[in-house]
């Protein structure tokens, strides 16, 4: 048990470093520019000088997937963000303080958990339109009933701990209370919560930019490569399997890193 566990973190923890390393070079540098388009490149295999081949445009498809998977990255952290801030916050007011609070924030938060977080965006995105800063507000909204529900159950749990109760009786506030004394201790549940949210939000971002609502043209985005490549995955598979590794390793590191944050003693 404790070999599994070390290895779903450390292998977990490599690929994402390598995949994170991957990302953010992608916001810094690039080996082409990455809207640059060339008729006699079009289709062209891999390369020194191209080493992912081209797409249907002559645009280098080594510098798309590094400028693509950047923008996921963003959109993906920002949402978690977005979804951890306000669920935290949710969580903490309703476990803490229960009574009224809780009844109408949790009846909310019921209603909203009980739709998929990707069709509950898709109605937010239609409302607000399509875009990567529409779509993170959209997923963020998605995402704070999980985290509001994790962090309740552990404010129900430790409020009633000896050591919250000496706390009272030394006449320490509420705020203290909950963010010094009572999230701390939350945290080592909320950490994988928070990695399998990472994973949920780049799949959702995927599948909007992949509908056409995402990452809008000309920045390149994951899903959006994918749905460009469906026409030309027989005549040029590379322009598939690029985005498409590169998707699986971010999901697959991540993983492995909840999971390993997870089982630890």
């Amino acid at each position: 048990m404790g070999n599994a566990k070390n290895y779903n973190l450390i292998i977990g923890g490599a690929i994402t470093g390598i995949m994170l390393l991957f990302m953010l070079t992608g916001f810094f540098y690039t080996p082409h520019d990455p809207n640059i388009m060339n008729a006699e490149l079009k289709f062209a295999g891999i390369s020194f000088n191209h080493p992912f081949g081209n797409d249907n445009f002559g645009r280098d498809l080594l510098s798309r997937v590094m400028v693509g998977s950047f923008n996921t990255l963003y959109v993906a952290v920002l949402t978690v963000l977005c979804g951890t801030f306000f669920g935290v916050l949710i969580g903490a007011l309703t476990g803490y303080y229960g009574g009224i609070i809780d009844e109408i924030l949790m009846r909310i938060n019921d209603t909203i958990f009980a739709f998929p977080s990707i069709l509950l965006a898709l109605v937010f995105v239609s409302i607000l339109g399509s875009g990567r800063n529409n779509v993170i507000i959209a997923l963020g909204i998605a995402f704070i009933p999980g985290f509001a529900r994790i962090v309740r159950s552990e404010f129900l749990k430790h409020k009633k701990m000896d050591y919250i109760v000496s706390a009272h009786l030394a006449g320490i506030g509420d705020l203290r209370i909950i963010f010094r004394h009572i999230l701390p201790n939350a945290a080592p549940v909320l950490l994988p919560a928070v990695m399998i949210g990472f994973n949920n939000a780049v799949l959702a971002e995927a599948g909007m930019s992949f509908l056409g609502i995402g990452v809008q043209p000309p920045d390149p985005s994951l899903g959006r490569m994918l749905s460009e490549a469906q026409s030309y995955m027989f005549r040029s598979p590379v322009m598939v399997l690029a985005p498409g590794i590169v998707l699986i390793l971010i999901i697959l590191g991540f993983s492995l890193l909840s999971d390993g944050l997870n089982k630890r003693p």
